[in-house]
């Protein structure tokens, strides 16, 4: 039988700490961090929070030389080196993938740590840009979730493959 894509992800508040939260894609639920700054009807950019809304899923990164990416029936882009993510609200490329070299504002999708090993970008800020409404909404597997990382949403989970194929 193919795979069917799930309808929706639902993303719930966990109690006990406006930096967590649940997430529930089909049968599966596990742990989330949120921003630092919790959930937040009035996302900005750089205030550390997770926007409540409706997101689409528009596609994923992997990197490929961390190994083969999740089966999925999403469109997955190998991660390359040169590849970056623009965060400067004032440039043209906003919220955009761009390549080194680049002198604005920009995260690098290839990081030491592995966040972005696996990372689904959502539609948030993308389809109709405004400056300053907060860059890319990225969920991610984050294991182990020590602390809620830097950008507004990261899903920390033991995997989100499960859910994807």
């Amino acid at each position: 039988m193919p795979a069917k894509p799930l309808p929706e992800i639902i993303v719930r508040p966990a109690p006990g700490d406006r930096r967590r939260a649940i997430v529930q894609a089909g049968s599966l639920t596990f742990r989330a961090a949120l921003g630092r700054s919790g959930r937040s009807s009035r996302k900005r950019e750089g205030d550390g929070a997770t926007p409540i809304a409706a997101m689409r899923i528009l596609y994923g990164f992997y990197r490929r030389d961390h190994g083969a990416p999740p089966r999925s029936l999403l469109k997955l882009i190998p991660i390359r080196r040169w590849m970056l993510w623009c965060d400067a609200p004032g440039d043209a490329n906003y919220n955009r993938p761009v390549r080194i070299p680049f002198g604005k504002s920009h995260e690098a999708l290839t990081r030491d740590d592995s966040l972005y090993d696996i990372c689904l970008v959502l539609d948030w800020n993308m389809s109709e840009r405004k400056q300053g409404a907060g860059s890319a909404i990225f969920f991610i597997s984050l294991v182990p979730a020590t602390r809620p990382p830097k950008a507004a949403w990261r899903s920390t989970g033991a995997t989100w493959s499960g859910f994807c194929s």
